[in-house]
């Protein structure tokens, strides 16, 4: 709700971030990061109309008029930023690192005096000697330090041997990702093994540049795979409330993006349609239901002898060569591919003209 409005050219309603929100709430985030309140008056509109278990935040510069207009809009939270590598400290804020800490301190201190929890993100984090980014989590109070990848260029190694390089308590952190090299969601992955507390993510890896972690990713691989840590996230209603945020935002994904693309859970290969009749999970990596979704077992053109002989089986019709070659020619004849019902009942009639 904040990173994908960055974008150029995007901008979301107040109507659209309301009901995006009250989806992620019914899936079980814990944070619902709202937008920049110092820049668009809309954060309030939307705290005002929530009312939601997760803590809504808003980001703010280390300077008193972004923090008071996160008090102003009444987030939970006020997500404080301040850029920490070298470099950037530089060319974003022309100060040097002491006066960097300082202008944080005054701002959490202010945040704590309007009665808003902080959390404090280290811009370019990942590019910061890890010596200076534990004196100034040690110098700051608030509630969650988050380590931001900000221009994209961490990978799962570096990831897992810079949060091991750091003394502050990793329980406290947490991690932005960008996927720039497209490993997002390992890094989030790499992160929680390493065991961090707090994972920035997006659905539909939604954001700037190349996207973020992406909420749904995260989820699944950590249900599916073999990572020591979980997630309470309400697994059987990911994939629809994903599609919900999505089309809330009016957004969409390509047809082939990893559990939300409309193809992804589709299969057409006569090799693997043939042993997915008998199997699904010959071919799945899961079963998309567990997640919410639905598999699509396609038939035609390409479908081959062994698909043949299993939808007449389905049919309850004997599969004998002369059947199967009809039925294929009959599947070949189609103009478009159809599910496993239709091409049942097609098996059926095939074999049943004969």
């Amino acid at each position: 709700l904040r990173e994908g409005e960055q974008r150029p050219g995007v901008e979301y309603t107040a109507d659209q971030k309301v009901g995006a929100a009250r989806v992620l709430d019914e899936l079980g985030v814990d944070y619902l990061q709202l937008g920049f309140p110092v820049a668009s008056e809309k954060t309030r509109e939307v705290v005002d109309r929530l009312d939601t278990d997760a803590k809504t935040t808003g980001i703010a510069r280390a300077i008193p008029s972004d923090v008071e207009a996160a008090l102003d809009a009444g987030v939970d939270v006020v997500d404080l930023f301040a850029p920490t590598s070298s470099a950037q400290l530089e060319a974003v804020l022309g100060a040097p690192r002491e006066e960097m800490v300082a202008a944080v301190q005054e701002a959490a201190a202010l945040a704590r005096a309007g009665g808003a929890a902080v959390h404090l993100t280290a811009m370019d984090g990942f590019r910061t000697e890890t010596s200076h980014l534990d004196d100034l989590f040690g110098a700051v109070e608030a509630e969650c330090y988050t380590v931001a990848d900000t221009v994209g260029s961490r990978t799962p190694a570096g990831v897992t041997s810079f949060l091991e390089s750091l003394e502050t308590d990793l329980e406290k952190v947490g991690v932005h990702f960008h996927d720039d090299l497209g490993v997002g969601t390992a890094n989030a992955l790499a992160a929680g093994r390493a065991g961090v507390g707090k994972v920035d993510v997006s659905v539909g890896g939604i954001g700037e540049r190349a996207g973020n972690t992406a909420f749904e990713e995260l989820v699944a691989a950590t249900a599916v795979g073999e990572e020591p840590f979980s997630l309470d996230v309400a697994e059987s209603a990911l994939l629809p409330g994903a599609h919900r945020v999505l089309e809330t935002l009016g957004e969409s994904v390509e047809v082939d993006k990893p559990l939300l693309g409309s193809e992804v859970f589709s299969h057409e290969s006569g090799l693997h349609t043939a042993a997915m009749l008998d199997q699904p999970s010959t071919f799945e990596p899961f079963d998309p239901g567990q997640f919410g979704g639905k598999r699509r077992l396609l038939f035609g053109a390409k479908s081959g002898a062994g698909a043949a002989r299993g939808l007449l089986e389905c049919a309850e019709k004997d599969p004998t060569d002369a059947n199967v070659e009809a039925l294929l020619d009959a599947l070949g004849d189609l103009e478009d591919e159809i599910g496993v019902e239709e091409a049942v009942e097609l098996a059926a009639q095939v074999a049943g003209d004969r």
